[in-house]
């Protein structure tokens, strides 16, 4: 909170303060013998009871806004630099823009982003600003076009309390990758707004502890190492093809393993997300809970140790879940087996020394095509996969950086799954070039991303299909 807030906030508190002391003052001065007396005392009562809320609303307000930014770092928000993707960039928080309630403060945030691309084939999982890999039946054709859908906005609400030492806050983030305002001439120019994160945050500042319990980023996710870019930040660079890791309702809880020490900084993540599979019966059914991932109540069940130093950071993550591919009903037909296990480890990280920026993670697992492993494939498959990305920083203002990905499930899993979840995808890789410009609210850049794809649609032969996006994007943060 800036110091012109906190004096504004203070004034009318110490106008309170004094009000509701010189009340109770100024009501045992008035003759309490008539009923009028009496009526009169009992308003002034109801009065300073009323002040009194006002007043410890005020000082809920100045104490959450002046612990934000510990708050904020317990939850997990990435290290100012990795200004993309999925969750806001660091840069954005700040100031209350204005109140909805005593003692509530929202913050508006969020940026405008606009691509203009080329490409040479169809990508997975669309073309534009959510390419990642060529499709397997895409031709050769050139492709081009302005995408704006990366555009996000999100509201912070601070200030809220629960009880005792814990106080509150949450999110509501929006971009606009839910789709196209039908299927006419002029759709294109009409993106669908798409829900992507709506969480509230219960924090013990004192504790070090914050609950979150909404829709939200699973732990598999790797916000504190997400690949810098311009024109992949909805869908960065590798996700799908070295990334995973998707959004869910759940809860979670973050605890500070060393609360207000110096020097290294641990923390404990726990959470439980809403199951998710493609089946059975996906055409209908999984627009409505329907499907495999929601029979009964088995969440997926994850961990993630976060550690982190002065111009370091790294994580380790562990995810469970079952899956009846017997469905809700439990009348399914099941070809391959009844049941998967989805089972993922995983581990990554950041260092910046000097000039230098560097991206890691890998992971390993099977049946992960529920948090968009086995290259987005539903079976027992097993995966392994990970990205890395270097960055430069010539200037302030000036960073060029390269990206490899790579996802490799298992062949003969792939091949006995054909049909019933796999789609023949033996192994993607991908990699990138980003050259961006900095200055103020404004980012400039140009990405060349390239992707290679092997697959089967037989089990026997093999085929690589390869594609080429160049693309300029330009994003305007507010």
């Amino acid at each position: 909170m800036s110091p012109t807030l906190v004096r504004r906030c203070r004034a009318p508190l110490a106008l309170g303060v004094a009000v509701a002391f010189s009340l109770p003052w100024a009501a045992s001065a008035q003759t309490t013998g008539s009923t009028g007396d009496s009526t009169r005392e009992q308003q002034l009562e109801q009065r300073v009871d009323q002040l009194e809320q006002e007043v410890a609303q005020l000082k809920a307000m100045i104490q959450t806004q002046q612990q934000q930014p510990a708050s904020q770092t317990a939850q997990g928000t990435p290290a100012a630099g990795a200004q993309n993707v999925a969750a806001a960039p660091a840069t954005n928080t700040g100031k209350p823009v204005f109140s909805s309630a005593p003692g509530l403060s929202v913050a508006l945030h969020g940026f405008i982003s606009a691509s203009a691309f080329s490409q040479n084939k169809s990508f997975v999982y669309g073309n534009g600003q959510n390419a990642e890999y060529p499709s397997s039946t895409s031709t050769n054709g050139t492709l081009s076009g302005v995408d704006v859908r990366n555009t996000r906005f999100w509201l912070d609400f601070s200030g809220a309390r629960l009880a005792g030492d814990w106080t509150g806050g949450g999110r509501i983030e929006m971009d606009f990758f839910g789709g196209y305002n039908g299927t006419g001439a002029y759709a294109q120019q009409q993106p669908i707004p798409r829900l992507r994160q709506a969480y509230m945050d219960l924090v013990n500042a004192d504790s070090g502890s914050t609950v979150r319990i909404g829709q939200q980023w699973d732990l598999l996710f790797p916000l504190d190492s997400v690949t810098a870019s311009l024109s992949h930040i909805a869908f960065p660079l590798g996700f799908g093809t070295g990334m995973i890791g998707w959004r869910y309702p759940g809860v979670v809880w973050m605890q500070d393993l060393n609360h207000g020490s110096g020097g290294v900084q641990w923390r404990l993540d726990m959470g439980a997300f809403e199951g998710s599979w493609n089946g059975p019966d996906a055409a209908v059914n999984n627009i409505n809970y329907l499907t495999a991932g929601n029979a009964g109540f088995r969440p997926q069940v994850e961990a993630r140790l976060h550690v982190q130093g002065a111009n370091w950071l790294a994580y380790a993550v562990a995810h469970y879940s079952t899956v009846d591919l017997r469905g809700v009903s439990g009348t399914v037909a099941t070809p391959v087996q009844s049941n998967v296990k989805s089972v993922g480890y995983e581990v990554g990280g950041q260092w910046k020394p000097g000039p230098w920026v560097f991206r890691a993670n890998v992971y390993t697992g099977k049946g992960l095509g529920e948090v968009f492993g086995d290259l987005s494939q539903f079976g027992d498959i097993k995966d392994t996969g990970g990205y890395l990305q270097a960055g430069y920083n010539f200037t302030p203002s000036w960073n060029l950086s390269a990206v490899y990905a790579s996802s490799k499930p298992n062949k003969d899993d792939v091949i006995r799954w054909m049909g019933n979840g796999s789609t023949g995808l033996l192994r993607s890789r991908q990699t990138g070039m980003d050259l961006t410009y900095a200055a103020g609210n404004y980012e400039l850049g140009v990405e060349w991303l390239y992707g290679w794809l092997d697959s089967t649609t037989n089990g026997i032969d093999t085929k690589t299909t390869s594609g080429n996006q160049v693309s300029l994007s330009a994003l305007y943060h507010f």
